[in-house]
Order: C-alpha cells, then sequence, then structure tokens
C-alpha cells in the first residue's frame, strides 16, 4: 500500500523541474504573461520555495532561456553525410519543429522578451546565432570563409530567424514549404554572390558538386527553369 509521501527533490534536481515548467509554460503564452504564482502551481510548490531556488522571475526566465538557446543551437548539428541540400533540409525540418513547439518561448528568446537590456540574455541569443554559422561552415568544408562567404551565410541566418517570427504571427504558409524555401534561399544567396566572386564561385562549385537531380538544389533549378518561357534559363545579354 502507498503512504502517498512524495520523494524531496534535491536542490539542481528541483531547479532543472522549474526550468521545464517555466519552458512548458513559456511555449504556450509569452514570458511576459507567465506569473511566478503559475510557475510554482504547475511545479506543485509554494511562491516562496520558487524565490529559494530563483531570486526572482528574471532569473528563472535566462536559466530556461539558456535551455532552449543550446537546445536551438543544437538543432543545427547534423552528420556531414550525403547531399548538401538535403543536410539542410533536416536542419530546417528540425529548426521548424522546434519554433512550432515553443511559438511564444522562441519568439521571446529571439526578441529578448521581459529580459530586454539584459546582457545575458543578447549574449545568448548571439551564441545561437555563432552556434548556427560555424555549423553551416563546417557542412561547406570553409575553416577561413572570405568576406563574401561570412556575409551569405550570416544573412542566411538572420533570414532563417525572422523567417519563422514572421511565420509564427499566424502560420499561413505550410511549414513543410518554408522549410524548403528557406534552404533554397541559401542556394539563390550563394549564387548571386558567386556571379560576383571568383571564391564564391569555387565555394558554390563545391557545394553544388554530387546533388542529385532530385534534391532540394535540383528541385530549385527546376522550379526556376519553368518560370522561363521556353523552359530555359536565360543567359547574360
Amino acid at each position: 500500500m502507498s503512504t502517498g509521501v512524495r520523494r524531496r527533490m534535491g536542490v539542481e534536481e528541483r531547479r532543472q523541474q522549474l526550468i521545464g515548467v517555466a519552458l512548458e509554460l513559456f511555449s504556450k503564452r509569452s514570458p511576459d504573461e507567465v506569473s511566478i504564482d503559475e510557475i510554482a502551481a504547475a511545479a506543485g510548490i509554494s511562491r516562496p520555495l520558487v524565490y529559494h531556488y530563483f531570486p526572482g522571475k528574471l532569473s528563472l526566465y535566462e536559466a530556461a532561456l539558456r535551455r532552449a538557446a543550446d537546445e536551438l543551437a543544437g538543432l543545427f548539428v547534423e552528420p556531414h553525410e550525403g547531399p548538401l541540400g538535403a543536410r539542410l533540409l533536416r536542419v530546417m525540418g528540425r529548426f521548424f519543429e522546434f519554433v512550432d513547439g515553443h511559438g511564444p518561448g522562441f519568439a521571446a528568446l529571439m526578441r529578448g522578451g521581459p529580459a530586454v537590456g539584459s546582457s545575458r540574455t543578447n549574449a545568448m541569443i548571439q551564441e545561437v546565432r555563432q552556434a548556427a554559422y560555424e555549423q553551416i561552415l563546417t557542412h561547406l568544408g570553409v575553416q577561413e570563409p572570405p568576406a563574401r562567404l561570412e556575409l551569405v551565410v550570416r544573412s542566411w541566418v538572420s533570414l532563417a530567424e525572422s523567417t519563422a517570427l514572421i511565420w509564427l504571427e499566424g502560420r499561413r504558409i505550410p511549414r513543410a514549404e518554408l522549410e524548403l524555401q528557406l534552404v533554397h534561399d541559401f542556394a539563390a544567396l550563394v549564387a548571386v554572390s558567386a556571379a560576383y566572386d571568383a571564391e564564391m564561385a569555387a565555394v558554390a562549385g563545391a557545394m553544388l558538386a554530387g546533388e542529385p537531380a532530385d534534391g532540394p538544389f535540383g528541385e530549385l533549378v527546376g522550379r526556376l527553369a519553368a518560370l522561363v518561357p521556353g523552359g530555359g534559363v536565360p543567359g547574360p545579354r
């Protein structure tokens, strides 16, 4: 027969529980709208006990963002196997899965939420962007990127972020279409830059080598060709 005695949690275990509860609530509503009382009730403890583990809402918010930021950064890690287009598509799939499931929390992380002005929060956001940037470079096999490639990759990371934030406002475009479109956007940014710079042309050539015709990059070529009368892509005049 059960005595109904609840096991006492250790300090770190309780902290991690509170962070998890906060993240769950933040995934449904903006952190601005979530009170310490709600977090305490969801965790099954008293409000004063929450303050025993975190000195205030901001510290709990930042701890929750730290976990979310680490998870987000990890989404860009992908085995270097198979065509690049397919790899990027898998990355975008995981990214939008996170965005879809943590909408208000994701928006709060990228926009600052109640911790606007917090240097720690801003640093976490930059860490996510930097991790994404470095992972894309590793997929391209580039250790010291030329200036144009750095611009392209950082611009694409910002584009993925802003696209996700806009999409969350109404989810008016099917998620799978946006995931594929962002992979196409990356190829397009590289291609346009390659038209202006020999180093970028070499990067584009290496990137497209071995890409299958039925992969994401091959599909982009087909879609663009279909827009041109006669089915061909016009050359320079």
